[in-house]
């Protein structure tokens, strides 16, 4: 990847709905070998979607929920049905393994409290929880998508 490659990164990660001629002539390239090497960026990997980055609050979803679970059992067994469970939620936007006090960690977007409380009695109906604590957002201070490049 070079220099070229990076540029061509920043700005989809900017605006992905860019045309390639636009791309192209951003980054110093005509639209050919622009194309190409996001063509190849997509086949590697490193570009792994292009998505609608959609506004929560007008969507109604305005309660984030940052979720830390403890739990009693470390098996892949447990690991493969909790990772189920979590792709049947749709709620849950992200969900990380941790290292430290916590086990996992839950990034959880709903409407309102009443919604979260519907979420979390079927999250505690997941077998081997030890402790579950909720954190709610107050204010998103940065967001971002972007990598750092």
């Amino acid at each position: 990847m070079d220099d070229f490659d990076r540029r061509i990164l920043r700005i989809l990660q900017a605006d992905a709905s860019l045309s390639v001629a636009v791309v192209a002539e951003q980054v110093g390239l005509s639209p050919t070998p622009c194309w190409r090497r996001i063509q190849k960026l997509e086949a590697s990997g490193i570009i792994r979607s292009r998505v609608a980055l959609l506004d929560a609050d007008q969507l109604d979803l305005g309660l984030t929920v940052f979720v830390h679970l403890r739990i009693a059992r470390h098996d892949s067994d447990w690991l493969a049905n909790f990772t189920r469970a979590m792709m049947t939620m749709p709620e849950v936007l992200e969900v990380s393994r941790l290292a430290g006090n916590w086990d996992y960690l839950l990034r959880v977007l709903v409407a309102d409290m009443p919604a979260y409380d519907r979420f979390y009695k079927r999250l505690i109906e997941i077998d081997g929880l030890n402790d579950v604590s909720s954190s709610f957002s107050m204010e998103q201070i940065k967001y971002t998508t972007a990598l750092p490049l």
